[in-house]
């Protein structure tokens, strides 16, 4: 669902100040084909934005998706300024984004991580870690008695983060949401794809980027020929970053 490279053309009639040769990134949707696993893609000119400045497009490559993601989980919840959330998976891509973003908004930030990736979600910028599991809720409850304004369920936990959120608050589904919903909670389901042509909302992340306040991160890239191996290392979990196929 990402993409970055060089753009090779542009349709007639499309109004956009992006010129042929310049280096973009884009969201792409699969939509019955392999998305962005391809050497040449068509996406509309709404998906596309300029790589940040100073950015491979192995890096740039990255953002769309995650980056999206987050920011559409963030404005599903409309938290205002000093508003507390909370955040697991944070050490992933889409959970690190959320955590970056919520501070970029002013929001104060409680996310979960392992042992060996504590650091990293503390310099993500999250003002509390507490350890991830089963019993997170738990976890938070004890640095934030009565529970947050709201929770993204980045590690997809679902009906066991609820204790974490307070009396009439929100959790942003990443995934569809399995369990009931207690105590006036409203569960938003976040759907990517509703942001595929959120083009300002892109370059907002771009932006973001060369001022250092989202961090791209790759695990690794490989030649699109080795994309079982790619595979293979994802599925085994872990993964700190994306993983990127170059065609």
């Amino acid at each position: 669902m990402d993409a970055a490279g060089v753009l090779d053309e542009i349709g007639e009639g499309a109004r956009t100040d992006l010129t042929v040769g310049e280096h973009v990134m884009a969201i792409v949707l699969p939509s019955g084909s392999q998305g962005a696993y391809a050497e040449q893609i068509v996406v509309p000119v709404e998906s596309v934005v300029r790589v940040p400045a100073g950015a491979s497009d192995v890096e740039a490559s990255t953002l769309p998706m995650n980056g999206l993601t987050a920011r559409l989980a963030l404005d599903l919840l409309a938290l205002k300024p000093g508003q507390t959330l909370a955040v697991t998976g944070a050490a992933g891509c889409c959970g690190g984004y959320v955590v970056q973003l919520a501070k970029v908004d002013g929001l104060r930030v409680v996310a979960d991580a392992s042992d060996k990736d504590e650091q990293l979600v503390h310099d993500l910028g999250a003002d509390i870690v507490v350890r991830r599991g089963d019993d997170v809720a738990d976890r938070i409850l004890a640095t934030v008695p009565g529970g947050v304004d709201a929770l993204v369920d980045g590690a997809v936990q679902n009906a066991l983060v609820l204790p974490a959120v307070r009396d009439g608050g929100q959790i942003a589904a990443v995934r569809p949401f399995a369990g009931e919903t207690v105590r006036g909670i409203t569960v938003h389901q976040v759907l990517v794809a509703s942001y595929l042509r959120e083009q300002g909302k892109l370059d907002r992340l771009r932006q973001l980027v060369e001022d250092g306040a989202v961090t791209l991160r790759v695990a690794g890239s490989f030649p699109a020929e080795q994309a079982p191996e790619a595979h293979r290392i994802l599925e085994a979990g872990g993964t700190r970053g994306r993983l990127v196929l170059e065609f």
